[in-house]
């Protein structure tokens, strides 16, 4: 996540705040007070960041200091009593030194553009492989060479779980997956990369479609890319999970990322009808898997030629399946 903080003067609370989007009310561990500080206290820092502000205040805590948050129309306001001050401004130089933020700049979009842009790419995507298999020449056995079929994917037409990502039953399916898609792999780009997260979700797709067959009787067969979908979920939750751990001040909320990544699963994930709830679990799982994983050898997204080297990597295998599908 970027960070974005600002010095506050003593004398006024109108400092420049580097986030333009207004405080999420949400819970907190800590007291939110009003804007105004008393006498006593002086203000340090501002932020638009809550878990930001919530890093700073739990760093003071640590170091027996008394520390507090408070809303104003400029962000959160960190203030300590006046005797201090002197300790609080050391105690966060030390800990910044250990912990580097990254200033995000003022610039309207520029962040946020790639990633929803690969959400966007992937959406499409799963759009245009549904109307061309299902109606641009129905002469191609799309359906028959491409589904994940249990029985020809254990007998050796891995092909399958890649390919069987990109159909769907119909136009019901295709929406409601490509509305899904792009909304955590937009998400899941913001982390690691349009590149890498792309290349993940077909592999985590493709894994989960494998263990599926190992799971099922052979006369099983599943189209779609919800497994992937799932596996995006899983990944987010894994990330999250990992990047609070390494950061001391978020180590009491990690648990928090993989909570609602379940909770996601529970309430999508499962249901009557057609619905494949294990390839959703085996989606998640490896998608949890992927995602510990990547938090640790990419810590940071990764530069832009590594992230075009693993779209077009992930693109020509998509191609690739489908050559072997209709040869």
């Amino acid at each position: 996540m970027v960070e974005s903080w600002s010095q506050v003067n003593n004398s006024h609370f109108d400092a420049p705040v580097l986030y333009p989007h207004p405080f999420p009310h949400i819970g907190s561990l800590f007291d939110y007070r009003s804007a105004m500080t008393s006498g006593s206290e002086i203000p340090l820092r501002v932020t638009r960041d809550q878990n930001l502000a919530e890093d700073w205040a739990l760093v003071l805590v640590t170091q027996g200091l008394t520390p507090s948050l408070r809303v104003s129309q400029e962000g959160i306001i960190l203030s300590v009593p006046e005797e201090e001050s002197e300790r609080a401004v050391a105690g966060l130089s030390a800990y910044e030194k250990e912990n580097p933020p990254q200033v995000k700049e003022q610039e309207s979009g520029s962040d946020d553009a790639p990633s929803l842009l690969a959400g966007v790419v992937v959406a499409g995507l799963l759009l245009v492989s549904h109307f061309v298999s299902v109606g641009w020449n129905h002469a191609m056995p799309w359906f028959e060479r491409g589904s994940a079929d249990a029985g020809r994917i254990l007998s050796g037409e891995l092909w399958r779980t890649v390919t069987a990502l990109t159909l769907h039953a119909d136009l019901a399916h295709v929406l409601s997956n490509a509305v899904a898609a792009g909304i955590f792999a937009s998400a899941l780009s913001g982390m690691v990369g349009a590149g890498v997260a792309f290349a993940l979700l077909v592999l985590a797709g493709a894994g989960g479609n494998l263990v599926n067959a190992f799971f099922h009787a052979p006369a099983h067969v599943s189209v779609g890319a919800s497994t992937a979908i799932f596996g995006a979920v899983g990944m987010l939750g894994a990330l999250g999970m990992v990047r609070r751990r390494r950061a001391p001040a978020r180590r009491r909320g990690a648990w928090i990322p993989i909570a609602a990544a379940l909770a996601l699963l529970a309430m999508l994930g499962t249901g009557g009808g057609r619905v494949d709830v294990f390839a959703h679990l085996f989606g998640f799982l490896l998608g949890g898997i992927l995602g510990v994983l990547a938090a640790f050898v990419t810590p940071e997204p990764p530069a832009p030629r590594v992230q075009w080297a693993c779209g077009s990597a992930t693109l020509a295998l998509l191609i690739y399946c489908w050559i072997l599908a209709l040869r």
